[in-house]
């Protein structure tokens, strides 16, 4: 059992585009976890192995509520705090409970249909152009904050303050803690507007459903109603239909292969999941509450622990051709969608929303090709491009 180690290795570690830098390798096959430091914060543990991953996602005894007191491991000077991804079990339950009756199979049933008509008028319109096209800003950005806007009950006229706020709070560019907090108090503030004109004006949709929880129920705050409406937006408002396309493009004979054999595409979703990381780093330490042996290695109670979803999803002794693309990949347990407790609540409907928006580009654009350079975000905590040119 090894206590801290005084090999210290710099993180994130360099990345660029979809690409895992090799040190993830050597962390997966070094002895135990690695300790590791980031520009802000202490130092953390880093575990990087699938079954090492799964352990510290599942485990009660590591905490995320202890990071909103703790100066907690970050790549940038501000920190989020509160919401979802910062309660422990019990408070985590009693707000998971009241939010995840919208996320059901049933739920996603019934917004199908407007997400099949959504993403196939924006591909047909895409389709009808003049290429070269940009895939993000002309059917990748307007399909997936569309299917988000409407499920949260978001007025047209607000959208675009929304989009540009979002975009805010998601950069890691170089920014002040100030300017962070501002961004966040920013969409705080327009938030919890909207809750009140929703007060007013109730319709058919998630805030309505939650501000009845909070009101009639008296089961949330009213932080934690503008905090849970929040933790639904962000995760969910940057598609990753052209990360997705870029693996498929990168990969002979993906794409024609899927073209040709449309019924793969549910498991293909689930393989490109899982191959494609999802975020920079890893951002959301768990703080144990005690001692707890992890791959051998003796983490103290109040230590930091860092997970690399993306890491274990490329873990050969889990997957066969880990660093490849497998899309009749069977049983595929990948961690994409988190695990345990912060399971993410939106799967059922971004697997939903992830096969219309493929499907359509597929069904209208199955010649679809690169027609440019492709420009990667380097300011998003959410890995994606800011262009993406294609033709046909």
């Amino acid at each position: 059992m090894t206590a801290v180690d005084t090999d210290v290795w710099d993180f994130p570690f360099d990345e660029e585009g979809l690409e895992l830098n090799e040190s993830y390798r050597r962390a997966r096959t070094a002895e135990g976890l690695v300790w590791v430091q980031q520009a802000y914060g202490e130092a953390a543990w880093l575990a990087t192995r699938y079954e090492d991953v799964r352990f510290v996602l599942a485990d009660p005894r590591f905490s995320r509520a202890m990071s909103m007191t703790e100066n907690c491991p970050r790549t940038t000077e501000g920190v989020q705090r509160g919401g979802l991804l910062f309660m422990d079990r019990q408070d985590h339950a009693r707000i998971r409970g009241l939010v995840a009756k919208a996320f059901t199979m049933r739920q996603v049933a019934v917004l199908r249909p407007k997400v099949h008509q959504l993403t196939d008028t924006l591909a047909e319109r895409l389709a009808s152009g003049t290429p070269p096209v940009d895939l993000v800003e002309d059917y990748a950005k307007p399909a997936r904050s569309t299917v988000i806007f409407e499920l949260l009950g978001i007025p047209p006229e607000d959208r675009n303050g929304f989009r540009r706020l979002c975009e805010g709070v998601l950069s890691t560019g170089a920014m002040s803690a100030e300017e962070f907090g501002a961004n966040h108090v920013k969409l705080n503030g327009y938030m919890a507007e909207l809750v009140q004109r929703r007060r007013r004006e109730p319709g058919d949709d998630l805030m309505t459903a939650l501000i009845a929880a909070r009101d009639l129920q008296d089961r949330l705050s009213e932080e934690e109603l503008v905090n849970v409406c929040i933790d639904i937006l962000l995760p969910a408002y940057q598609s990753q239909v052209p990360n997705f396309v870029t693996a498929l493009m990168g990969q002979p004979g993906a794409w024609e292969k899927l073209v040709a054999e449309p019924h793969l595409l549910p498991n293909a979703i689930e393989e490109l999941v899982r191959f494609v990381p999802l975020v920079e780093g890893a951002p959301f330490p768990r703080y144990a509450t005690e001692d707890v042996e992890i791959g051998g290695v003796l983490v103290r109670a109040g230590e930091p622990v860092l997970v690399s979803m993306a890491s274990a999803n490329r873990d050969s002794s889990v997957f066969a051709g880990a660093d490849g693309l497998v899309l009749d990949r069977q049983d595929n347990r990948h961690l994409g969608f988190g695990h345990g407790i912060h399971f993410c609540l939106g799967a059922q409907l971004a697997r939903m929303a992830l096969y219309e928006e493929l499907s359509a580009l597929i069904r209208r654009i199955p010649t679809l090709r690169p027609a440019g350079e492709a420009v990667w975000n380097t300011e998003m905590g959410i890995r994606g491009l800011r262009t993406m040119p294609v033709g046909w």
